[in-house]
């Protein structure tokens, strides 16, 4: 009997997805205007999010307007975004016969941006149409600038982007897509940008550049050339992280996070993901929380809940973490890992769980606001839920890069512990 490759291997053949254009380090955001006009832009669409009042958008339409690009504002964006901000932000392009497309901010506004994007290319279809992998039948687009003002998504640089279908608020769902199409044009990074973000926004988006440089090294695709640029990720991190969220203008800190999310981003980009974002996704979907949040409270007990299937790769983890595990077992080091992972967590004033997630947990929370009003002012952590929750992870397109094999009752015992549980 003929033996096929799927049987020997899950991916004998992997992808490497290509990277865009850019420009990263201090004073990068000066060229704004000129690089939008080199790429032919005369009315730009800028899309951003909770910006208003920080001065970053003023200064940057100055930049954008001096170069002769008009500006169309849209700062509708909202955290996770909806599929609702997306045809909207398509809409107001249409209308105002814009030309190009800059995003400003985190995930949100690029991945709205991203979304905006195929929609104006698809002659208006949904949004929701695009989940999964490479639905764009047209390869043209509108021109993209993606400007970023937090170390945590790495939209900027990824073939991905996540949108949640509030269509039938019963079953909320998150979902993400991939396709090469979906490359910004160009990504600017500019450390000094980041200097107002938030003490806890610095925390959590830290949090999801860890997220995205653990889950390749560990994944199921095992890509070599996503492995280099994963560890590199995780250094940074351990280096960086505490004093960008406790010195936010500590140029050294806010420059190392600012290539931690950048290169971390470029490992997932190919190296794939796992049940850290899945989770994240489905609580979001759920309660509309803030991503970053969700995966610092989710890493530890994915962490812990695929060590059996990965533990040389969480000893050398710990390694890069800064542990010294250089007297222990490799399982005595994979279990140091998520020791230091909840330590980091703690450190950063991270909540212990989800079910202590309210709609005052953190500034400029939208939870139980918009289409999410009525449900409640905290998260619901009853058995139903958890199940919920479950089941939404198994159908997310990042689970299947995850390295152990997942049911919905396999996942019950993590997810209740995330919900509920302490360490």
């Amino acid at each position: 009997m003929a033996i096929e490759l799927n049987q020997i291997w899950d991916f004998p053949i992997k992808e490497f997805h290509p990277f865009p254009k850019a420009k990263l380090g201090v004073g990068a955001h000066d060229m704004l205007g000129v690089e939008a006009k080199e790429l032919g832009m005369t009315r730009a669409l800028l899309m951003t999010t909770g910006l208003r009042g920080s001065g970053i958008i003023e200064e940057l339409i100055g930049k954008i307007e001096y170069q002769g690009v008009d500006v169309v504002l849209f700062d509708q964006v909202e955290s996770n975004p909806k599929d609702y901000n997306v045809m909207d932000a398509a809409a107001l392009y249409q209308s105002e016969k814009c030309d190009g497309i800059i995003s400003v901010g985190g995930g949100s506004s690029h991945d709205a941006a991203k979304g905006a994007r195929m929609v104006i290319a698809h002659d208006g279809r949904n949004i929701n149409e695009f989940e999964g992998f490479s639905k764009a039948t047209n390869k043209e687009n509108p021109k993209h600038i993606a400007v970023s003002t937090t170390a945590g998504t790495g939209s900027e640089t990824s073939w991905a982007y996540v949108i949640t279908d509030t269509s039938d608020m019963n079953n909320p769902h998150k979902w993400v897509a991939f396709d090469d199409t979906c490359l910004v044009d160009l990504a600017m990074d500019d450390p000094l940008l980041y200097y107002p973000c938030p003490e806890h926004f610095t925390a959590f988006c830290g949090f999801d550049v860890l997220a995205h440089a653990s889950e390749p090294y560990v994944s199921r695709l095992d890509f070599a050339p996503s492995l280099g640029n994963a560890k590199y990720a995780i250094e940074l991190i351990a280096k960086h992280l505490r004093t960008a969220v406790y010195d936010p203008r500590n140029l050294e800190a806010r420059t190392g996070m600012m290539h931690a999310q950048y290169i971390s981003a470029q490992a997932f980009n190919s190296g794939g993901l796992g049940l850290v974002h899945s989770l994240s996704h489905a609580v979001s979907a759920f309660y509309d929380s803030h991503h970053g949040l969700n995966n610092a409270i989710a890493l530890p007990r994915v962490w812990e809940y695929n060590l059996p299937s990965r533990f040389e790769r969480y000893a050398e983890i710990a390694a890069l973490l800064g542990v010294d595990t250089s007297k222990m077992t490799t399982v005595q080091a994979a279990d140091a890992a998520v020791e230091e992972a909840i330590r980091l967590s703690k450190d950063l004033g991270i909540p212990d769980n989800f079910g202590q997630l309210s709609t005052n947990s953190y500034e400029k929370n939208r939870m139980n606001t918009g289409k999410y009003e009525g449900r409640g002012e905290g998260i619901d952590t009853s058995e139903k839920q958890i199940r919920a929750i479950a089941e939404h992870m198994m159908g997310d397109w990042c689970t299947p890069g995850n390295p152990r094999e997942s049911t919905v009752e396999s996942l019950i015992p993590m997810v209740t512990h995330a919900f509920t549980g302490s360490y």
